[in-house]
Parts: structure tokens; sequence; C-alpha cells
């Protein structure tokens, strides 16, 4: 009888020690990822200052300058 006990808590030790070990390794690549969408968007601007180098906004501050100059 004792030794299957022993058996048994040795096989749900190993089988938590499993399922513990699969999570720390999910968690860790989660982790990574979300690391490297957050490095993403801080690289690029958020808001109106996104569009501030861009083609169409350079044109329009051309527009609006052309304008108030008339």
């Amino acid at each position: 009888m004792d030794a299957e006990r022993k058996g048994g808590r040795a096989l749900d030790f190993l089988l938590g020690g499993l399922v513990g070990a699969s999570a720390a390794v999910a968690t860790a690549r989660r982790r990574r990822r979300l690391r490297r969408l957050r490095d993403g968007r801080l690289e690029r601007p958020a808001g109106l200052s996104a569009f501030e180098g861009a083609p169409c906004f350079e044109e329009l501050l051309k527009q609006q300058s052309a304008g108030n100059g008339e």
C-alpha cells in the first residue's frame, strides 16, 4: 500500500513539475512578444505627430502658407 502511494505521489509530482515548466515557458514567450510589440510602438510616433513627416501633410502646410501669404 505504501509503495502504491509513493509511486502515485511521485507521478503527481512529475506531472505537476511538467505543467509548471510549460506554464513558465508560455509566460516567457508571451512576455517576449509583448516586449517586441511595445518596443515597436515606441519607435513610431502616435496621434497626429505620426503624420507630420508624411508628404500629404507637408503639401497641406505649403498650401496653408501660400494661402496666408496672399
